[in-house]
């Protein structure tokens, strides 16, 4: 097991798992040793504790990019029993206030960029500057390891998002599973770009980072040639990404110029990973490992090793350590995938259960087992296209779709119809000029015939969450809406 240190029992325990002046974490050009990480956690405990009136339950959320006071406010609430709420900042203010109305945080820390944006919001707004300036002063501990620690709300691709309620013994439960999937040990780096408002950013690399003592390079936010620049420079030997991020970095001009020769693997938190992404990846040799998960599972859940990449493209690999995994209800040739573990919640905000009484927690995806054991995610059981009977995996068709040289993108949903009960219609961004009937022709010697799109949205981007997945339902949405001009390329 990678990780050598005793699990520790609560959150802040973490930053005392290695010596006080080992580094930690760099962020805009600045290294932060455990030591200093701890005491800027205690800081940030302090404020809440003795100038806000934060207590143990509280909740206080977060609207900014990336940062290190992010990190140490997270650890900071742990000590003091209370909750951090890391808004996403692509939602639009009345978004935000009905997430606030749900579980009514009284205080937000902001940073310089949202501070307009929060002052529409009806709490108490504090800038990350009083938390980098605050006196360390005593507090008490109420950290224990069933205390909520932190709420991430589910990314609501339909229906209105829930906020996951992760205990300080899920999130350890996560990072030790995750750790010790990866291999990390304290000679790894990270480099996270993704953000931590969301699970995937902040459990799958960073807080595990943390655990084993593997220092965090942390940039604000993603551009691709300042990560292509931060691999050249800074060597990292892991990174998560997302399919998003991938075709970004592939696309940018110093792609192929960047040697990536570091990375001892790059792990991917997306359920479904374009097979030409992950294999650009394999032709500069660096294994594309996929970790399978969702807001509530930890995510860490299900994952593909370094070792089985290769010959596994496709699959999300077997279930971590420590983790069951099992089918549930079949939908045709694939069914329901289930979870349980010590890093799934146990409930939703305030307190409705998220898991059966078992302990299982029904994900909604759809999955399919190899005779191996590993399992492969196929779609959604609400995006599942039901059409003249037969059961349609939009993804088996683009899958198809996205092979063709013109497609950038592309995502297929179902639309009502009177005579079918729904029709196949399918969002594609172009990245050079194409027919329909080119590409209907195209599907049409790879594909069933009832599995043929019926109609076609031309598109500049596709409509996606903050980790990459489209929101099939907005498709839906716009697709009622009169059609604009064919584009002729990608807009990205």
């Amino acid at each position: 097991m990678a990780v050598s240190n005793p699990q520790p029992s609560t959150l802040p325990e973490v930053l005392r798992l290695h010596p006080p002046q080992a580094e930690a974490l760099r962020f805009a050009g600045r290294a932060y040793t455990y030591g200093e990480l701890d005491a800027m956690a205690m800081r940030c405990a302090a404020v809440a504790w003795h100038d806000w009136g934060v207590r143990p339950g509280d909740r206080v959320a977060w609207l900014g990019a990336n940062h290190v006071l992010q990190l140490a406010l997270l650890f900071g609430l742990a000590r003091i029993g209370a909750i951090l709420l890391p808004l996403n900042f692509r939602l639009a203010p009345p978004e935000w206030q009905r997430l606030i109305s749900d579980c009514t945080p009284r205080h937000l820390v902001h940073d310089a960029d949202w501070a307009q944006a929060a002052s529409v919001l009806d709490l108490q707004l504090h800038s990350v500057d009083e938390l980098a300036q605050a006196a360390g002063r005593e507090v008490p501990d109420h950290a224990r390891p069933d205390a909520a620690a932190l709420l991430v709300y589910t990314s609501g691709t339909t229906g209105g998002p829930k906020a996951a309620v992760h205990t300080q013994a899920n999130l350890l439960a996560n990072m030790a599973i995750a750790a010790r999937t990866q291999e990390m040990t304290p000679a790894d780096s990270v480099l996270t770009v993704l953000p931590l408002f969301h699970v995937g950013g902040l459990c799958i690399q960073t807080l595990p980072a943390l655990l084993v003592g593997a220092p965090v390079l942390l940039h604000a936010r993603f551009h691709p040639g300042e990560t292509l620049e931060a691999i050249a420079r800074d060597r990292p030997t892991l990174t998560l990404q997302v399919p998003a991020t991938m075709q970004a970095l592939i696309a940018h001009p110093r792609w192929s110029e960047t040697e990536l020769g570091c990375l001892r693997a790059v792990w991917a938190g997306s359920s479904l990973l374009p097979a030409p992404l992950v294999q650009a990846f394999h032709a500069r040799g660096v294994p594309v490992c996929n970790v399978y998960g969702a807001t509530e599972t930890g995510p860490f859940s299900i994952a593909l090793p370094p070792a089985q990449a290769f010959d596994h493209v496709g699959s999300c690999g077997w279930p971590a350590a420590m983790v069951q995994a099992r089918l549930g209800a079949q939908y045709g040739d694939a069914a329901e995938l289930l979870v349980r573990g010590p890093n799934v919640v146990a409930r939703y905000w305030p307190d409705l259960p998220a898991c059966d009484a078992e302990g299982w927690f029904a994900t909604g995806d759809l999955a399919q087992q190899a005779a191996d054991g590993s399992y492969s995610i196929v779609g959604r059981a609400k995006d599942l296209i039901i059409s003249g009977g037969e059961n349609i995996h939009p993804t088996e068709i683009e899958q198809v779709l996205a092979a063709h040289p013109a497609v950038a993108e592309c995502a297929a949903f179902g639309l009502p119809d009177e005579r079918w009960g729904e029709l196949v219609a399918v969002a594609v961004v172009l990245r050079s000029a194409a027919e329909e009937a080119e590409l209907t022709a195209y599907l049409a010697g790879r594909l069933a015939r009832f599995k043929l799109p019926r109609r076609w949205v031309w598109m500049e981007a596709l409509p996606k969450t903050a980790l990459g997945k489209v929101q099939r339902g907005v498709l839906a949405e716009q697709a009622a809406v009169p059609a604009s001009p064919r584009p002729t390329k990608s807009g990205g």
